[in-house]
């Protein structure tokens, strides 16, 4: 089996060099590329399809958070984890509603890179332990904030957007029968019973723009 690959992206070389090191001694895993900013990430990407992209949220030409919608776009199965010094909410709610895997903070420290690493790399969201608070309020009012669960607002951003099940299956590797339990659960906890009101309550939240804003 090959290596777990990993592609660093970030405008700070000495920085890169220091993640580098880090990323190396994990077991298994190793560096495929690196790029300056969000451009050259997806020129890189044009010619080898990594399974992790670590990028920073400021960088030049292409910012990190246009690179994670494009990626998530025409690569759907890269993972990609934010590493940045960005701790606002908005930062962490529009990298996770945009198709990111995980959040982490620069001034995290070096074994809570391998974890997230390692976390990522087995299918499951992380985010740093310093914005775990954060986490309660990015989407949801205070009687909804922890009702649903990372998944589901996935599930809930894509139905907002209007694609169908079978697509929602395709694009986050669930059958068809689990996105439709996910829809029943979300129009369950947050007490909505048509796609009307659910797509209105996902630009309430910022899930995705309404048109006319």
């Amino acid at each position: 089996m090959s290596p777990y690959s990993v592609v660093l992206a970030d405008d700070h070389v000495m920085f890169r060099e220091g993640i580098r090191k880090i990323i190396e001694k994990i077991d298994d895993v190793q560096i495929s590329g690196e790029a300056n900013d969000g451009l050259e990430l997806l020129e890189f990407l044009k010619t080898s399809t990594p399974d992790l992209v670590i990028l920073d949220i400021s960088m030049p030409n292409l910012r990190g958070l246009e690179a994670i919608r494009e990626i998530k776009k025409l690569y759907p199965p890269v993972s990609i984890l934010v590493l940045t010094m960005h701790r606002k909410k908005e930062f962490i709610r529009q990298a996770l509603a945009d198709g990111a895997d995980g959040f982490l903070l620069k001034e995290d420290p070096a074994g809570e890179l391998v974890r997230a690493v390692q976390v990522v790399r087995s299918g499951e969201k992380y985010l740093s332990p310093l914005l775990t608070s954060a986490l309660m309020t990015l989407n949801l009012p205070d009687e909804q904030q922890d009702r649903l669960t990372m998944r589901e607002r996935e599930v809930l951003k894509l139905l907002a957007e209007g694609k169908k099940a079978q697509d929602i299956a395709e694009a986050l590797f669930i059958s068809v029968n689990t996105v439709r339990r996910h829809r029943y659960n979300i129009m369950e906890k947050l007490n909505i019973d048509n796609m009307a009101d659910l797509v209105k309550y996902a630009i309430s939240q910022s899930y995705i723009q309404d048109e006319d804003s």
